[in-house]
């Protein structure tokens, strides 16, 4: 396997820094506290989760009106989670651990607390007044634009100062940067190359695909098909992106990250919410993303994100072929992500009892998978009440489009606050902490976590899983099942989506290697496989 690089080896697992665990009891997640439970994530046994990688979402400075992603400053930690020393341990620490590190990188947008904000906005001829996107009132005294804000409302804010407008693609206190100005886009490279100096490994990098927008801002045109819109002030629904996502001259933004990225070998993940289509030509082999993040087992037959997207073998099935025959054989490589800070909890969206089921698909796949943590001991949703909520997509939108659900603190135990901190905590921690926790399935061979580490560890030790080709099979329905094979090595994944057993024959022996429930491991089936309902196996297979 040595011709394939860490991050198509590794499995990466994102850290929700303020959630994961608390070292100061403040009730915030902090960065020594993710220092204090690296051993848990890889301590260089099977006892261990065994993750190659963690992704931290934001830890910078901010005034935190989206937790992070309005960054106040690019190049220091914001003081709840640490320092730059804490940060530098960090790295030092998960080094020691064979663990690299994935920061986040948002280049669409600043804070409007950003020093370069507060320059921009202080007259309309400073130095930085083009640092930002600017645009007067149309002749009526009316916005600039019909643009609309993923938050919410317009897109557009007064500032008294310029007396002018300024955008926003998410919320007022995120005023997107003006990546037409080559000041900008040297600052923000500059900002990798800070990171790089530090020992980061690579960067996620937060919407890139948004940074590159049509020089004049028309209108946007209405949505051309309907989508369930998040409440009266949801004008970004209303609307085809065509201006502000995507935009004519975005890949050759792409490229001079991907340049600076190749400075000292730095992996580049694009946060790319686009259909299939176009999310593969922001693959590059050396000239644009290692990977653009591929969340097509969120998207809907129609293209659309949603964290309700179908779940069955025949569409899972459906968006892996789609995905393998769509990806270049040289610089695609796949990668692979059942949930993320942003989304419901994949337990909660596919029923805990195919939770173990899609821990299998994705730790079997060709490609790289992301874990988001807390999923590989079945963390279900939050439960947040109005006076609760902290994200402004709900706080805006309603509290049924909250992302609090999914950022709740990490379960670690069943002591008071679940182990992640001594007092109360930023959100509140989710009800059934006292018998889903790290602790209690530590100490069970047949728990969620154990088949996590059980899958990890096999497909660490097995070539045809970690990088081997793919080939589906023909299977009865309500069923998945493909071939994994490198050289001599032949593992089947068979997968159950059903409510009932199913059998189907095959040409030689296979031997458990692995199942869901951990109660198959080295029975040899003959000509026939069976498997049980909601369930899934791994077989290392010998042809006759």
């Amino acid at each position: 396997m040595t011709d394939f690089a860490w991050w198509q080896r590794g499995i990466i697992y994102q850290i929700y820094p303020r959630s994961f665990n608390d070292s100061n009891a403040d009730g915030i997640g902090d960065l020594q506290g993710i220092i204090d439970r690296l051993d848990y994530l890889n301590d260089g046994t099977p006892n261990s989760l065994g993750i190659d990688a963690i992704w931290i979402s934001p830890f910078y400075p901010s005034p935190m009106a989206d937790f992070g992603y309005d960054v106040a400053n690019y190049t220091d930690v914001d003081k709840m989670f640490g320092d730059l020393a804490t940060f530098d341990r960090l790295v030092q620490e998960a080094h020691k651990r064979n663990i690299k590190l994935i920061v986040d990188y948002v280049p669409n947008h600043s804070s409007d607390e950003h020093a370069w904000f507060t320059e921009s906005s202080s007259s309309r001829d400073n130095p930085k007044a083009d640092w930002y996107i600017w645009k007067d009132p149309k002749p009526d005294g009316s916005l600039p634009n019909n643009w609309g804000a993923v938050f919410g409302g317009p897109a557009w804010t007064w500032n008294e100062a310029r007396q002018q407008y300024y955008f926003h693609q998410f919320h007022p206190k995120q005023p997107d940067l003006n990546w037409r100005n080559p000041e900008v886009r040297e600052a923000m490279h500059n900002v990798l190359r800070f990171w790089m100096d530090r020992g980061v490994d690579g960067f996620r990098m937060d919407v890139v695909y948004m940074i590159w927008k049509h020089p004049d801002m028309p209108d946007q045109p209405p949505m051309s098909r309907n989508l369930a819109l998040r409440g009266d002030d949801d004008i970004f629904n209303t609307q085809e992106q065509i201006y502000s996502f995507n935009y004519d001259g975005i890949h050759e933004r792409m490229k001079e990250l991907r340049a600076v990225l190749n400075e000292q070998e730095a992996v580049g993940i694009g946060e790319i919410w686009l259909p299939l289509k176009e999310r593969m030509k922001f693959y590059g082999q050396d000239d644009e993303f290692h990977m653009p993040f591929n969340f097509g087992l969120f998207a809907s037959k129609d293209g659309d994100f949603s964290s309700d997207a179908e779940w069955s073998a025949e569409r899972v099935r459906e968006v892996v072929d789609e995905y393998e025959q769509a990806a270049n054989p040289v610089s695609g490589w796949p990668n692979w992500v059942l949930g993320n800070h942003d989304i419901p909890r994949l337990a909660s969206r596919v029923g805990e009892k195919h939770a173990r089921l899609a821990a299998m698909l994705l730790l079997s796949l060709r490609g790289t998978p992301t874990l988001y943590m807390g999923d590989e001991i079945g963390m279900v949703n939050g439960e947040i009440a109005p006076e609760q909520m902290r994200d402004p997509q709900g706080v805006n939108l309603g509290v049924e489009h909250t992302r609090d659900v999914c950022r709740t603190p990490m379960q670690w135990d069943n002591s008071p606050y679940a182990g992640f901190s001594t007092v109360e905590t930023w959100l509140p921690v989710t009800s059934d902490y006292p018998t889903r926790n790290v602790k209690a399935q530590q100490a069970d061979d047949t728990s969620l976590l154990s088949l996590y580490r059980r899958l990890i560890w096999q497909r660490k030790q097995s070539p045809a899983l970690s990088v081997g080709s793919y080939e589906p099979l023909d299977s009865p329905p309500g069923t998945f099942v493909f071939l994994r094979q490198y050289e001599d090595e032949t593992k089947l994944v068979a997968l159950n989506f059903s409510d009932r057993p199913k059998s189907f024959d095959i040409d030689g022996v296979g031997l458990v290697v692995i199942d869901t429930m951990l109660n198959q491991i080295g029975i040899e089936h003959t000509g026939t496989l069976r498997i049980e309902a909601d369930a899934g196996v791994i077989f290392d297979l010998v042809r006759e």
